[in-house]
């Protein structure tokens, strides 16, 4: 079913809430979701909003976070979430992440005890907007099997990047390290649609087409995304003090209990290493000169990396989003969840 972008955030910010989220909280998790819903990423759009509404109900999210931001040098800070809405805690630490890099020309900001913060193109937008370079990096559940072996390690670990063109052009793009996102084979499960076999293997590490067989992703580029999703859980992880690998925390093994999970932000200030207009401009230049690339047989354009959601962004901002009936349902039900995601195993059905 089609839903404006308004009305689906408003559902989904009222079920947050009634779910027992503070409505400040609720609003911003609801844009982040539907951002991501509006720009066809709908494995963190709306249906994630019961999983929270769940883990919002039994504790497993703090309602009322004790935020503790602490600058540690003049370019560096690390923000301490308290188990909080990761959404909120991570739009939180990039706006510091902003200011300091207008301050510094560049800036870190590692943010600790957070917790799922979904579609991390809407933090490098934020620093798009304000003109700065955004790159974001996070780690998650072992999910992903390593390069060689045949039982998840790390997580689908995810970094995104954007940088500002000339007016409101913008590059942005946002990556899983696996092959693919997991929410992209519950978005497959939920449609009842089958998965390429590059995607991930079943529990006898062989690659399936069968959404319900999962039992491990795959790293994209084999040995190269091995390399990769370290990288990140090293510097999302390791260098925040917090748990790794496979000892990062199950996103439904207890929902009364906080994820602990770790993101870092880095912002840079184009002007202070070349003139700020020149690196708009180049951006802009170089976002027109991919889209007039001869394209290859069975391709109409080649687009620039992000291209594509940000295309469908601007359609679903026009007409509207779709959303599967089942979960729109839930979200102008009554309930606040179905009890469905606490102890669950990750790649059961």
């Amino acid at each position: 079913m089609i839903v404006m972008y308004e009305e689906l955030k408003e559902l989904m910010a009222r079920k947050l809430e009634k779910a027992g989220l503070q409505p400040s909280h609720a609003e911003i998790v609801a844009d982040v979701l539907a951002h991501a819903d509006a720009r066809g990423i709908h494995s963190h759009g709306a249906m994630r909003t019961e999983y929270y509404a769940e883990r919002i109900a039994k504790g497993g999210i703090t309602v009322d976070p004790d935020f503790k931001f602490t600058k540690t040098t003049p370019g560096t800070a690390v923000l301490d979430a308290d188990n909080g809405a990761g959404h909120v805690a991570a739009k939180e630490a990039m706006e510091h992440a902003i200011g300091m890099a207008r301050e510094n020309g560049t800036a870190v900001v590692g943010i600790r005890r957070m917790s799922h913060s979904g579609a991390m193109s809407y933090f490098v937008q934020q620093a798009a907007e304000a003109g700065m370079i955004g790159i974001s990096l996070c780690q998650s559940d072992p999910m992903v099997v390593p390069f060689g072996g045949a039982e998840p390690y790390f997580g689908t670990n995810p970094l995104a990047f954007a940088a500002p063109g000339k007016g409101d052009d913008k590059i942005i793009f946002d990556m899983a390290t696996s092959v693919q996102a997991w929410g992209k084979i519950l978005h497959a499960r939920s449609k009842g649609e089958s998965i390429p076999d590059t995607w991930a293997v079943d529990a006898d590490g062989v690659p399936t087409t069968d959404p319900f067989k999962v039992t491990g992703l795959l790293p994209i580029a084999g040995p190269k995304g091995y390399g990769l999703m370290m990288m990140v859980d090293i510097l999302s992880g390791v260098l925040l003090g917090l748990p790794f690998g496979k000892h990062v925390s199950s996103m439904y093994h207890d929902l009364t209990a906080g994820r602990e999970l770790g993101q870092l932000h880095i912002v840079i200030d184009p002007g202070a290493f070349t003139s700020a207009d020149l690196f708009r401009q180049n951006i802009s230049g170089m976002m027109k000169e991919l889209n007039e690339v001869k394209p290859a047989p069975g391709f109409d354009q080649v687009l620039y990396p992000g291209q594509n959601t940000t295309l469908q962004e601007q359609e679903s901002m026009k007409n509207g989003i779709e959303i599967v009936d089942d979960i729109l349902a839930y979200l102008r039900s009554d309930t606040v969840h179905n009890n469905q995601y606490d102890h669950k195993d990750p790649f059961a059905k």
